[in-house]
């Protein structure tokens, strides 16, 4: 499958068995502040933001789960379970998910050829969305793989390592959406029929709607 096509959420033709390995990188180290809460620990069906989308990783077919924290780690190392993971401590959380975004990458195991970019602030991302995503990265060998849900983009996003130095060479709070006007051209596509890619959590609102959604999802 040529870089630049789209694959729909009911296709997977020419999907094989995993042959790269793939770092899932957890982003979880924002302070929130347009919540005024430490989002990480908003509880939400038995667990917290952070801890569901720490289970739906783990759960799925990565090689290696990384969790960045930064504010208020102490707090949250007390409170969830890491076994397993490797957590990586950012003390510049403050200057921006660049700086992550780095952090992250830097821990990744040099077998792994890409990684995803989780955030902590998505629960709903399933351990078969991953694997959707992390299939079409092995079938296709495209250097940037990206959910869509109705037109619209949305996370996590699989980065493959040939993209790790751009990644690193990011300042300021960017996050790895410089590379997609960059790398328009060689982008995949994966076409999802939930918008759980594109749900996150960022007001009170935000919340609320989040805790108002049906459970299970479908």
């Amino acid at each position: 499958m040529a870089p630049g096509m789209t694959v729909s959420d009911t296709t997977a033709p020419g999907m094989t068995a995993p042959t790269k390995r793939i770092a899932g990188i957890l982003l979880a180290a924002g302070m929130a502040s347009r919540l005024g809460r430490t989002k990480q620990l908003l509880p939400f069906r038995g667990s917290t933001l952070l801890g569901r989308a720490m289970e739906n990783a783990a759960a799925s077919n990565l090689d290696e789960l990384i969790v960045v924290l930064g504010h208020e780690a102490d707090r949250i190392m007390q409170s969830l379970d890491f076994s397993g993971m490797k957590t990586v401590m950012n003390k510049e959380y403050a200057k921006g998910q660049s700086t992550s975004l780095i952090k992250g990458l830097d821990a990744v195991s040099p077998s792994c050829s890409g990684a995803l970019f989780l955030l902590a602030d998505q629960p709903l991302v399933t351990p078969d969305m991953i694997n959707r995503l992390i299939m079409a990265f092995q079938a296709s060998g495209a250097p940037l793989v990206i959910p869509f849900y109705q037109g619209r983009r949305g996370n996590p996003v699989l980065v493959a390592r040939s993209l790790f130095p751009r990644l690193l060479s990011l300042s300021a709070d960017t996050g790895a959406r410089v590379l997609f006007d960059e790398y328009k051209a060689s982008i995949l596509r994966v076409e999802f029929e939930t918008d759980a890619v594109l749900v996150d959590v960022d007001t009170a609102l935000d919340y609320e709607a989040l805790l108002s959604r049906p459970f299970p999802e479908p």
